[in-house]
């Protein structure tokens, strides 16, 4: 957590943070562009860069969040399905639950963090356990088979695949982990079972799996989490 980070997601802060996030939604479903809209409400509210990520990530037209309800499977029926899981996009929230970081739950009930790696990432303390949690979880449902894809330009992105294969030989899963220079594109043209939280590959209608739920629901009960779930205006 970076300093003072904790007064910028609570009191009079956090209420500033769900009126910005619903006055988003509500322009979005207006038909209002997301770069316009982060600019109009993040001035209007005086947020901080950090603040406006936040509610960037959190925010969704209530279009966008019944498409992405309706492809999104229980985790039931992951059995015998081949799933893709957008390695970064999945570690690094885990992570962020694992280190007592702040996660938000977004209008779309996907659960995010507001970490970036822009380019580089480091594996961290929490890295191998991260990456044995999510492989116990979806071990459990007899997924016929697992594919990780990681981002080939990002730093140490050949480790954490090295690791993720480390670990899937250990409990002999069946485990696949590549690089590949854009992994939302294969991502977004796959009939596997996407594991994401990027939008823009669920927007794409993928079916996919809402793990980061699951996993503060059932492991991270203690997590720092900012609910923003309901924050969606009704629709008119």
């Amino acid at each position: 957590m970076r300093p003072n980070e904790q007064a910028l997601f609570s009191g009079k802060q956090l209420q500033h943070l769900r009126d910005a996030v619903y006055e988003f939604c509500w322009l979005l479903n207006r038909g209002y562009a997301r770069h316009s809209v982060i600019q109009l409400v993040g001035d209007h509210h005086q947020l901080t860069e950090r603040q406006r990520l936040v509610i960037t990530r959190a925010a969704c037209s209530n279009f966008n969040r019944d498409l992405r309800n309706k492809t999104c499977l229980r985790i039931e029926q992951i059995q015998g399905r081949q799933l893709l899981i957008d390695g970064f996009n999945q570690i690094i929230s885990v992570e962020t639950a694992m280190a007592g970081g702040l996660l938000i739950r977004c209008c779309d009930g996907c659960i995010r963090d507001i970490a970036g790696i822009h380019g580089t990432y480091r594996l961290v303390n929490e890295t191998r356990q991260a990456i044995e949690l999510i492989g116990n979880v979806l071990q459990a449902f007899s997924p016929a088979s697992v594919l990780w894809l990681f981002d080939k330009p990002v730093s140490n992105s050949g480790r954490l695949a090295a690791m993720v294969r480390d670990v899937a030989k250990a409990h002999d899963w069946n485990w696949q982990a590549e690089l590949t220079e854009n992994p939302d594109q294969v991502i977004r043209h796959s009939d596997k079972v996407a594991i994401t939280s990027d939008s823009a590959i669920l927007d794409g209608g993928v079916q996919w799996l809402n793990l980061g739920a699951h996993l503060v629901k059932n492991h991270f009960h203690e997590s720092w989490l900012i609910d923003f779930s309901g924050a969606l205006p009704e629709q008119e």
